[in-house]
């Protein structure tokens, strides 16, 4: 293991040489070394020789990889901070390099603004703890069956706090807008944790009546309710050793949220109509496309449940918010709708591209994937252009037209009727029209839960 350092040393490690002469310019600095090298072997030897406070190195390197030579150099320096660096690298590579201790991860067109400022915290970081000593335990090699895709900063944050976390058992709360993606990254969370082995169970807390709820969660004993024909386990018990994904958290009724909360606090429930108390491991991600500390204030959801939760947040970022990242989400959405649907290979335009990127994209991805599912369906050739995709290249109403349109459904109304109440039930009717009868895709577009979309339909 290498001595506490002594000096800032700077090891940069790339094939491409014009890169090394840039990058060694670009950061060059007064009590800075810098050392530089093409491949991995000669990195090696290097810290070995060396006390390096960080290096940056490429992903793809010879006559080994960026990955390996990240878990060589924290074998031999664990002190040292590792910045990899790739053209595109992919959500699996993200997480595992956070798992396996990289210090960041860049791609390297975005090195020219992102460089400096990483490189210069991560010295900084070495300054504040020169005789530490925290070696990170390389993670085994996971597949990440999970597909996450995104080359935007904002997601690709996502990805690298996915990587720190799944390692550890805290509780987390996923927040995001509905279709944004939210169970991709519980199951991200899931897969990379070591409790990969056993099962992540997904229950929707707004999906299921509230009489109902507390025997999925905690199951019951024979005869304990009108319908209880046979004891039955519920989902702690079924993800005992695993993960429990709690979906919609914030449409969890209040009195559900207490019995919750017990378990959360020593692992202990019991069946409806039981007396005997279970044990339970559960690691516990909850989800919700809602302000739960505006629910908390509203009285809505409870504050000590709230923060029991709330250990680590994870806030997955609107498509609107990451349109960089749409011509890969639209080229993955067609690659699979038409190998599952077994069509010929249809492209995608790059007008079309950018007509979807000028959407605002109220479902996110979600929207985008049955966007792209209709454009395909309907699609008159091989090749998508902007007029087979109407939902992204619909010209904007002007305010005039849309004002118009306001006073001719007012002026509809059924005269006595309450406004709003009438006008959401329109709405709610319109979505689930265009959503060919799906309650979940146009619950999802009016940003209701189940629960209260159908209520709204019952109106």
């Amino acid at each position: 293991m290498s001595a506490p350092f002594t000096e800032d040393t700077l090891l940069l490690v790339d094939p491409d040489l014009d890169f090394l002469d840039w990058a060694t310019k670009y950061l060059s600095a007064k009590n800075l070394r810098v050392l530089r090298c093409d491949n991995a072997a000669n990195a090696i030897k290097v810290i070995e020789k060396t006390q390096v406070s960080v290096v940056v190195a490429a992903m793809e390197l010879v006559p080994f990889d960026g990955m390996e030579l990240l878990g060589r150099i924290l074998q031999q320096s664990p002190q040292t901070l590792v910045v990899l660096t790739a053209g595109f690298p992919t959500t699996g590579q993200i997480i595992e390099a956070t798992q396996r201790g990289a210090h960041d991860v860049l791609r390297k067109e975005s090195l020219a603004f992102e460089l400096r400022p990483v490189v210069e915290s991560a010295l900084q970081i070495q300054d504040d703890r020169r005789s530490a000593d925290q070696p990170d335990a390389e993670m085994p090699k996971h597949d990440g069956r999970v597909k996450m895709i995104g080359i935007s900063r904002a997601i690709q944050e996502v990805f690298k706090l996915v990587g720190r976390v799944a390692r550890s058992d805290a509780p987390i709360l996923i927040a995001g807008e509905s279709g944004t993606g939210k169970e991709l990254v519980a199951k991200a969370v899931h897969e990379y944790s070591p409790r990969r082995q056993k099962e992540m169970i997904t229950i929707n807390c707004g999906a299921i009546p509230e009489n109902l709820l507390e025997s999925e969660l905690f199951g019951h004993e024979k005869g304990s309710f009108t319908g209880a024909i046979a004891r039955r386990a519920g989902r702690f018990e079924q993800a005992d050793g695993g993960t429990l994904f709690l979906d919609e958290i914030g449409d969890m009724p209040l009195s559900i949220q207490v019995k919750l909360l017990r378990v959360l606090q020593d692992g202990s429930f019991s069946r409806v109509g039981a007396n005997d108390t279970l044990t339970t491991d559960v690691r516990i991600v909850a989800a919700t496309h809602r302000n739960l500390a505006e629910e908390v204030a509203a009285g809505r959801f409870r504050e000590d449940l709230y923060y029991r939760l709330n250990v680590v947040e994870i806030k997955i970022p609107a498509l609107r918010e990451r349109l960089e990242d749409i011509p890969l989400l639209a080229e993955f959405f067609l690659q699979r709708i038409t190998r599952k649907n077994g069509m010929a290979r249809i492209r995608i335009s790059v007008e079309a591209i950018a007509s979807l990127q000028t959407h605002y994209w109220p479902g996110n991805v979600r929207e985008l994937e049955n966007t792209i599912a209709r454009a395909c369906a309907l699609a008159k050739s091989n090749i998508l252009l902007p007029a087979d995709i109407p939902l992204a290249s619909a010209p904007r109403k002007s305010l005039a037209g849309f004002n118009a349109a306001i006073d001719q459904l007012i002026n509809s109304a059924p005269t006595g009727s309450h406004l709003l109440d009438w006008l959401s039930s329109e709405v709610a009717g319109r979505l689930l029209e265009r959503a060919d009868g799906d309650l979940k895709v146009a619950s999802n577009a009016m940003g209701l839960s189940l629960v209260e979309f159908r209520k709204l339909l019952s109106q």
